[in-house]
């Protein structure tokens, strides 16, 4: 019987408009990419100054001597061009679809550094990756056909924002305390949880406005609460940069990335689906292929950690 295509459409989610986000994420996980190795080299050179290793984080002197390293500023510059594509690309599709789209960095990332740091990647490295990229992929492939945007309610905004406290919280307690005995993982899943929440208040903030501007732009008491997206924002960006910056310090690019780019979007994706409700319509079948692609990909990364050429001994 052969395929009705009319019929393969209606059964997507997305309109052709949203469908544009896509390829939108997809540059700026480019970005992302050569960012990520950009700001690295600058990382490396400045912890190159030092004696020991930067495992316990790096210092003010070190983070200012990073504003003197021309490839790390070019690197800033990049990774704020993936911020722009990825901001545009949640103006016009769901978080679940788009936010894991940056998993194609890491595929970017490794060959890129292997070639820079003539690190030939090993069979492990690669299946690591295979299993980063291929979970990742499985889940954009069932959130396109299950997710979509809803309107965002006052009491979900206070849901993501209390949630962030806690994390903030967390955060700061265990690097305080635990920070001398991190790893780069450590680093890289800080900073992972963070920026998933930076993607997701974004997205909240642009939900918002739009709203407003249909409104004819005229904010109530609840709309205030925006402002306190905003200044999540601020908060959970900066701290997740601190943390990579450090990360770089302490692990290869294509680690950093992989880390990010799967952390990153389950964290933002869960808070999609549960909190914001964009997959509230998802089958079954679906929220368990959402569960089997999380894992698979987070197997990747531990694997990747563990079997990485340059990793961290």
């Amino acid at each position: 019987m052969p395929l009705d295509p009319t019929a393969i459409a209606s059964q997507l989610s997305l309109t052709p408009l949203q469908a544009l986000g896509i390829p939108i994420a997809l540059v700026g996980a480019v970005f992302l990419s050569l960012g990520a190795q950009y700001q690295h080299r600058g990382v490396s050179k400045v912890d190159a100054g030092k004696s020991t290793r930067v495992a316990s984080g790096l210092s003010m002197g070190q983070l200012f001597a990073l504003l003197r390293r021309p490839s790390w500023v070019i690197g800033t510059v990049m990774l704020g061009l993936a911020i722009v594509f990825q901001l545009f690309s949640l103006v016009l599709a769901p978080l679940t679809v788009v936010q894991p789209l940056g998993a194609v960095a890491l595929v970017i990332t490794a060959i890129v550094n292997a070639r820079v740091s003539h690190v030939r990647l090993d069979r492990a490295s690669i299946r690591a990756i295979g299993f980063c990229v291929g979970g990742v992929a499985l889940f954009v492939a069932v959130a396109a056909l299950t997710t979509q945007t809803r309107p965002i309610t006052e009491v979900q905004l206070i849901a993501v924002l209390c949630i962030l406290a806690v994390v903030l919280i967390a955060v700061a307690v265990l690097f305080v305390l635990f920070r001398k005995r991190f790893t780069a993982i450590m680093y890289i899943l800080f900073a992972g949880v963070l920026f998933g929440f930076v993607a997701t208040l974004a997205k909240v903030v642009i939900d918002r406005v739009h709203t407003l501007l249909l409104a004819g732009f005229n904010p109530t008491p609840a709309d205030f609460l925006t402002l306190g997206c905003v200044v999540g924002i601020v908060v959970a960006a900066l701290s997740g940069s601190y943390f990579v910056q450090t990360a770089y310090s302490n692990g290869p690019p294509d680690l950093v990335v992989a880390g990010l780019t799967v952390i990153d979007p389950m964290v933002g994706v869960t808070i999609g689906a549960t909190v914001l409700g964009e997959a509230s319509g998802a089958p079954l079948w679906a929220v368990i292929i959402f569960l089997v692609a999380g894992a698979l990909a987070a197997f990747g990364v531990v694997q990747l950690a563990k079997h990485h050429p340059q990793r961290a001994h």
